[in-house]
């Protein structure tokens, strides 16, 4: 039997597309208007990619079935990472819950469970992704603003009161690896004290330099390298001891909401994820020690076909990424995971019932992509943080899309798509190519420092924001079809005054119940391992145990390493 040539294993014969390429040339010149010609060449999705006015087998024509699209669960896993994806298990239907103080969020977790969703993500007040106690100075006016106030473990154990941690998984939203040192130590510490072993454990924290050193804006930030550092012994340690907790989620959806379009979005993300290996690697581990624990998040934004298409090339990059560069044998090394958030800042104060119809697509372009787990955003949250019936409609819009559209049925129903495998194919090559424009300046973490990144968000927004005043980017009931009448609908907004005074009131608690030697002695030895290469978090857990504050650990980092400055642009 002949071998088969690399040419043979195309999706087309070669007779067969120059055919189509010749009736392709007859249509364009006779069958379409001058006006539709000379429209061809000014279409674009989001991020630049041309866009034709129709695509044929001769657009995919150097696509091989096997090496460059496959089967779900099998390599390059273009198509899904398992083989039955939905049929075995649906998403995870993972809404918000973070408002107020954390017996707040307890009642909305507890709501959002009794309604069906199959997970949950904990999401924190702006002082606490900061890392400051409520009652610091700095934390006025933001306490148990759009997220719940995290403070010592006594706050966590309250989130999750009367819910098995051993049931649920959780995604800890802490942004910062100086916070993902801290709190999910809380978490770990609580289930601990309850008797829940460790290996139970299902979630994922964020944990990403990247959020704290360039899209996150704050008073006192820690220096890029430091982050980085802390990110990795996030990742080294829970890698080691709560196995089925992922360690990182490479945050491509804050980035992309700061202001960046789909091929930054992952080709940053992934770039972090090779500085990660890179340095676990040179700390002793190997690479399917921890690869199979990374996890990513992506935004899926309004561009319906781009996004399906950058979730798709998303996991063949990271295979190959995984298998060629790293060596990965472990089958799940090679995996992609990624959660999905739809898309923040498309959400409108105008007219915010528009909002459930941007979700709602944005979450069916999640699901044709792919996604292992989903968070809808609700339609007040231009407002506030959800409240409880606009989490609703979110939650009933996920289940829609899993009970009632089909799509679930099969795996990647829009595969085979002239456009679609097009556009996956030049996502692949262009996400290839910015992870090697990141390299080529130094890396993610150089890239941050000398404000290389900073630049690529601000010429991004820049152009964003001109599109939008020039009408070129069209937002329904904003700069088109605005409406004649009242055009920000009155809706409530979910607030807890009373959240500061009662936060307060356990902290003055906590600080006299607890041993005062005790918490001077793990900060003195914490305050010592900084300066040291030893991984920082056996030593923070060892703290919160003792009832150590968030905002304590937290001080102790910024006078031991020093604050860092956004560099100008």
């Amino acid at each position: 039997m002949a071998k088969e040539t690399k040419a043979s294993t195309c999706l087309f014969s070669e007779d067969h597309v120059k055919m189509i390429k010749e009736n392709y040339d007859d249509w364009f010149n006779n069958s379409l208007r001058d006006a539709d010609r000379e429209m061809e060449g000014k279409f674009f999705t989001h991020s630049g990619i041309p866009v034709k006015l129709i695509y044929t087998p001769a657009d995919i024509e150097n696509i091989h079935y096997s090496d460059d699209i496959g089967f779900s669960g099998k390599p390059p896993y273009l198509r899904g990472v398992y083989p039955n994806m939905y049929r075995g298990r649906l998403f995870t239907v993972r809404q918000l819950a973070g408002l107020g103080a954390p017996e707040d969020c307890n009642k909305r977790i507890k709501y959002l469970l009794d309604h069906g969703a199959t997970g949950v993500n904990i999401l924190f007040d702006m002082p606490t992704i900061r890392g400051y106690n409520s009652d610091d100075p700095e934390a006025e006016g933001n306490v148990g603003q759009c997220g719940a106030s995290v403070d010592s473990i006594w706050d966590i154990d309250a989130y999750f009161a009367d819910i098995d941690l051993g049931t649920v998984s959780t995604s800890v939203v802490t942004h910062l690896p100086s916070t993902s040192l801290v709190i999910p130590a809380m978490y770990f510490a609580v289930a601990e004290q309850r008797g829940t072993p460790w290996t139970q454990l299902a979630g994922t924290c964020q944990n990403d330099f990247i959020m704290e050193t360039c899209v996150g804006s704050a008073p006192e930030i820690l220096p890029p390298a430091v982050s980085f550092r802390m990110q990795c012994d996030v990742v080294e340690w829970i890698c080691k001891n709560v196995p089925r907790f992922n360690p990182i989620s490479y945050n491509g959806y804050n980035l992309r909401e700061a202001g960046t379009n789909a091929i930054t979005e992952v080709g940053i993300a992934i770039s972090n994820a090779i500085a990660t290996a890179e340095e676990l690697i040179k700390r002793g581990m190997d690479f399917d020690e921890f690869a199979p624990r990374m996890s990513f998040f992506w935004d899926l934004h309004n561009d319906f076909f781009e996004e399906i298409a950058k979730c798709r090339a998303s996991r063949k990059v990271w295979y190959k990424i995984a298998k060629e560069r790293f060596g990965a044998k472990n089958m799940k090394s090679m995996l992609m995971r990624y959660h999905v958030q739809t898309a923040g800042v498309t959400l409108t104060a105008t007219e915010p019932m528009n909002n459930i119809a941007r979700s709602a697509i944005q979450g069916l372009a999640a699901v044709f992509g792919g996604c292992q787990s989903l968070h809808l955003d609700s339609y007040d949250e231009a407002y506030s943080a959800p409240t409880e019936e606009a989490a609703l409609v979110s939650l009933r819009t996920q289940q829609i899309i899993q009970c009632e559209t089909g799509v679930v049925d099969t795996v990647d129903p829009l595969a085979g798509s002239y456009y679609l495998e097009h556009l996956t194919e030049e996502m692949v090559n262009r996400v290839f190519d910015y992870i090697k424009k990141v390299e080529s300046v130094g890396g993610l973490v150089a890239a941050v420092e000398d404000g290389w990144l900073h630049r690529e968000i601000a010429a991004y927004n820049a152009e964003y924001q001109k599109k939008i005043e020039s009408g070129d980017m069209k937002i329904v009931g904003v700069n088109y079809m605005q409406s004649e009448e009242e055009t920000v609908n009155p809706i409530e907004v979910f607030e807890y005054p009373e959240t500061y005074s009662r936060q307060k009131a356990k902290l003055d608690r906590l600080r006299k119940e607890r041993s005062d030697q005790k918490v001077k002695e793990c900060l003195n030895i914490l305050k010592d391992k900084c300066h040291t290469d030893e991984n920082l978090y056996p030593y923070c857990l060892d703290a919160v145990k003792n009832l150590v504050t968030l905002g304590e650990i937290e001080e102790l980092f910024r006078e031991e390493f020093g604050l860092w400055s956004f560099p100008l642009i």
